[in-house]
């Protein structure tokens, strides 16, 4: 008998089946003598929508709701039917005897997997396979270690209630607004509450006024000390702060030099939200980009171990691979890591079983790594993750910090001094551990001449708006998501125009502030989420009730969508033009898109849509070098340069055919070689040709 293996993905499925020697490629599967490895293309399955319930829910109507099906029935997601037909063939096969789930290790991708069990009638016996990295060693060692496919009931139950969950309260409340108020509003259980803190912040520098300060710096003959009383430096009148100035000349005394050394231990090891926050904060990446560039690296170039981990501690069976890890990476950190080869030893803070649920820290596997092959991005992101792991093997920073305290009429100057004792892991991190600031010898009691004083006023200034990265910190904060959801959510406010992006800062729309006042305050609560988040993983972990949880998700629906009908509160879209449909007459609302401005009928009911600005080609202007626009002629299409007023005729230039369309081309007629086609054979020969010459 076979073993039938599901992977997530396409690419996943080719490395298991590579490794467990299945050779024979066929459409939707790889076979081989013990093991069928087929895939997901993500998800095969998903929940049914209301209409599929009852078709008279294809019209959004405010009185039908809260729409709450007594039963969530699951249905195949059309545009990949065929692959789930090769899947539930392949599962009915005799020579089958189990199923080794090989979905993402975690939540979502046991739902992944169990819903196509659960549609394809899976009734014989399922393992599963639980591994950390992509190389061929954890793969043939977890496949010698494979956990029987009960252990993980919990877990599915766990992502059961997250879909279902999302599913009643994003659904019904979305319908909710969007009836009422007649405009596209989307609310969930997630995004809610991060918009709500975006726009806390937003009125908090709204309403902020400014102060004006003052403070006093006074010139010795080598070094500044500030004014300061107790922990007071900033001096918020300005008649007081001339007389302060006014005091300090003369000769002061030195009072006390206190020394102390200070030591600063090595930053744990990456977990997904701090990789995000890092890379926003270093490369302005998205928490989006910076997680598809880690799967890359994890799926593609199996350099580092598995992304969507919320553990920032490795385990003790992880010890003894340490030192093959460093080995794999000493070709490109060649001084970095020849020092530390021979005795390198973890911290015993970084090794704790109890502090790792799912899956362990991000850190290096102990694949070899060839810089040449990595994008600019992913080489970005690879030396975060691999300096971070080296550094865990150095020495603590040790530093000493001076501080003199003098006193000139009665009042108190500090000055203050840095030296580093030992760099230790700042020598691969980077950091301060150069920066020095040296104050003279000085004794207590001994006198000083003060040569100048300086006084400089500012004022205060509210806090920032917050970048990817803060907003990442306070969701973590409060529990919004998981590591592997938090990316998504911000993506889709930003989708849902409920915020904007600009210059790394995110900003609340007009849509975004009205739409926070439309919600219940019950859903805007980070409370209320953070709640239903640790009731799930309760339940991942055995200690919550499922059918509990969604008892009183379905209570909350209820509650919120009644919230909403009989709420008062009206909307005005931010975005109504004095333009009117051709088609039904109601007025334009002008839209960004990544293909420029549209135009779009405010009528729910009436789907016209035009853009308001011509439409960019990727043809160059010759003399700008700009994208030229699109245009339509009774000679037929033309590209126009605004700016250069440069036109062309579109027939002037033949279109290239791009690498990328291709490796289409070929994947598409040829089928990976599974099926030879004469128009495959054909189309790959032209292509050889076209590049011969």
């Amino acid at each position: 008998m076979k073993s039938l293996v599901l992977a997530e993905k396409p690419s996943v499925a080719r490395d298991l089946a590579r490794v467990l020697g299945s050779t024979q490629t066929k459409k939707g599967y790889i076979e081989g003598p013990k093991y069928v490895v087929t895939w997901a293309l993500g998800h095969l399955v998903e929940l049914q929508t209301p209409e599929d319930y009852d078709n008279q829910y294809k019209t959004w109507r405010l009185e039908d709701l809260p729409i709450m099906p007594e039963k969530m029935k699951l249905k195949v997601i059309r545009k990949v039917s065929s692959q789930f037909r090769t899947v539930s063939d392949l599962a009915k096969r005799k020579d089958i005897g189990e199923l080794i789930i090989a979905t993402d290790a975690g939540r979502e991708g046991e739902l992944v997997a169990r819903w196509i069990m659960e549609k394809v009638r899976w009734n014989k016996p399922f393992k599963r396979l639980w591994i950390s990295s992509q190389t061929d060693k954890a793969i043939r060692d977890g496949f010698k270690q494979l956990k029987p496919g009960t252990e993980f009931n919990r877990l599915y139950d766990s992502a059961v209630c997250r879909s279902e969950a999302d599913w009643l309260i994003g659904l019904n409340v979305t319908r909710a607004l969007t009836t009422k108020y007649e405009e596209p509003l989307s609310a969930g259980r997630v995004q809610t509450p991060t918009l709500a803190m975006i726009i806390e912040r937003e009125q908090v520098i709204n309403t902020f006024k400014p102060s004006e300060y003052w403070t006093l710096t006074a010139q010795f003959s080598s070094f500044e000390a500030a004014w300061q009383k107790g922990n007071e430096k900033r001096i918020f009148d300005e008649k007081r702060a001339k007389e302060l100035h006014s005091k300090l000349s003369g000769e002061a005394v030195v009072k006390t030099i206190k020394r102390k050394m200070h030591k600063e231990a090595q930053p744990l090891p990456y977990d997904l939200n701090e990789l995000q926050r890092d890379a926003n904060k270093r490369f302005n990446f998205s928490a989006k980009k910076t997680l598809n560039v880690l799967q890359k690296l994890y799926e593609q170039h199996k350099l580092v171990t598995y992304p969507r981990t919320d553990s920032r501690y490795l385990t003790t069976d992880m010890v003894s691979t340490m030192k093959e890890r460093l080995e794999s990476i000493s070709a490109v950190y060649k001084e970095e890591v020849r020092s530390i080869l021979r005795n390198a030893q973890l911290p015993k803070r970084v090794v704790n079983n109890e502090k790792v649920s799912d899956h362990h820290a991000i850190i290096v596997t102990d694949q070899p790594v060839f810089l040449q092959d990595l994008s600019a991005d992913e080489r970005k992101l690879y030396d975060l993750i691999a300096k971070r792991f080296i550094s865990l093997f150095y020495p603590a920073y040790e530093y000493e910090v001076v501080k003199a305290e003098l006193e000139v009429n009665g009042e108190q100057l500090v000055a203050s001094g840095k030296q580093v004792v030992n760099a230790g892991f700042k020598k691969v991190s980077g950091g301060d551990s150069e920066a020095t600031v040296k104050l003279p010898d000085m004794e207590e009691g001994s006198k000083l001449l003060i040569q100048d004083v300086t006084m400089k006023s500012a004022f205060t200034e509210p806090p920032q708006r917050y970048t990817e990265a803060d907003l990442l910190g306070q969701m973590e904060k409060h529990n919004l998501g998981t590591p592997a959801t938090r990316a998504d959510i911000i993506e889709k406010l930003l989708q849902n125009e409920s915020i904007d992006r600009q210059n790394n800062r995110l900003h609340a729309t007009k849509k975004g502030k009205q739409l926070i006042d439309l919600v219940a305050d019950e859903l805007k609560s980070p409370e209320l989420t953070a709640k239903w988040e640790r009731d799930l993983e309760a339940i991942a972990k055995g200690k919550g009730n499922a059918k509990e949880f969604l008892t009183n998700i379905r209570e909350q629906t209820e509650k919120l969508v009644k919230q909403v009908k009989t709420s008062n509160q009206t909307y005005k879209p931010h975005n109504l033009t004095g333009s009117k449909c051709p088609e039904c007459g109601s007025f334009l609302k002008e839209k960004k898109t990544k293909q420029g401005r549209v135009l779009v009928c405010s009528s729910l009911e009436c789907s016209y849509r035009r853009a308001k600005d011509p439409k960019l080609s990727n043809r160059r202007c010759p003399q700008c070098h700009k994208r030229m626009e699109i245009h339509s002629g009774k000679a037929g299409t033309y590209f126009q340069c605004r700016s250069c007023q440069v036109v062309e005729k579109a027939e002037d230039k033949k279109k290239k055919i791009s690498k990328r369309e291709e490796r289409k081309l070929l994947n598409k007629y040829n089928d990976d070689g599974a099926f030879g086609s004469s128009l495959g054979d054909a189309l790959k020969q032209a292509l050889q040709d076209k590049k011969d010459k």
